[in-house]
């Protein structure tokens, strides 16, 4: 960590429940909310890998994604209540941040680091999701997929930091809770820690090149 001087992280998943919108909305949608959150996430992620692959002229940013996921997961779930999806759909704009991130991400501005959002997300979508986290101030920049025009794990998406920060790889971290973002980032070349709140079995090979944190509170400081 000697050598570290920026922090990157994932938003959705990472800094930002991704499971908040529907807990709001929780005693509307009955007690199998849970899994119509957990199929929502895999579709908006699914929609993105798939678009990515197909190619350019089939992008569609992520704000569109996540309400083609709602779609579906309405039309598999049998939820016909327009205006509950609506609600639920606006409230993804204003995901509730974990607990620590706020301040975890200003012990690492008082070390001097800078600290990065890079996202899936459209840009207006992630500087409303900042603003009401609360996570705006502590945060030097936020970085979409969109001005490169495809989603994670392409590797120009890692690109971005390097060129906001005029920095190589290896002197940035990179933190995520997603297996395959955090893999595409040590793919890149950077420090990675991946974030294992559940408890999730390793995957792509993670635990012999990323370091694994139960929360963000566990994520260490370079010297100083």
């Amino acid at each position: 960590m000697d050598q570290i001087q920026a922090i990157v992280f994932d938003a959705y998943g990472t800094l930002l429940d991704v499971h908040a919108a529907m807990a709001k909305h929780a005693h509307r949608l009955g007690e199998r909310w849970p899994q119509f959150s957990a199929d929502w996430r895999q579709k908006q992620l699914e929609y993105s890998w798939v678009r990515s692959l197909a190619g350019p002229k089939h992008h569609r940013d992520f704000w569109r994604l996540t309400e083609d996921a709602l779609a579906w997961v309405a039309a598999r779930h049998g939820i016909t209540d327009t205006a509950l999806l609506s609600d639920v759909l606006m409230a993804y704009r204003q995901l509730d941040a974990y607990p620590e991130a706020s301040a975890v991400l200003r012990r690492l501005r008082d070390q001097g680091l800078r600290t990065a959002i890079l996202s899936n997300g459209e840009p207006k979508m992630l500087a409303e999701a900042a603003r009401s986290a609360g996570l705006e101030p502590v945060l030097d920049a936020i970085l979409s997929v969109e001005s490169v025009g495809v989603f994670k794990p392409d590797p120009r998406v890692y690109r971005l930091p390097a060129e906001r920060f005029g920095l190589a790889p290896s002197q940035m971290a990179f933190v995520s809770s997603n297996p395959w973002d955090a893999f595409g980032a040590h793919a890149s070349g950077f420090k990675v820690f991946w974030v294992n709140r559940t408890g999730q079995p390793g995957e792509y090979g993670l635990r012999m090149v990323a370091t694994e944190l139960a929360d963000l509170t566990a994520l260490p400081l370079p010297p100083r």
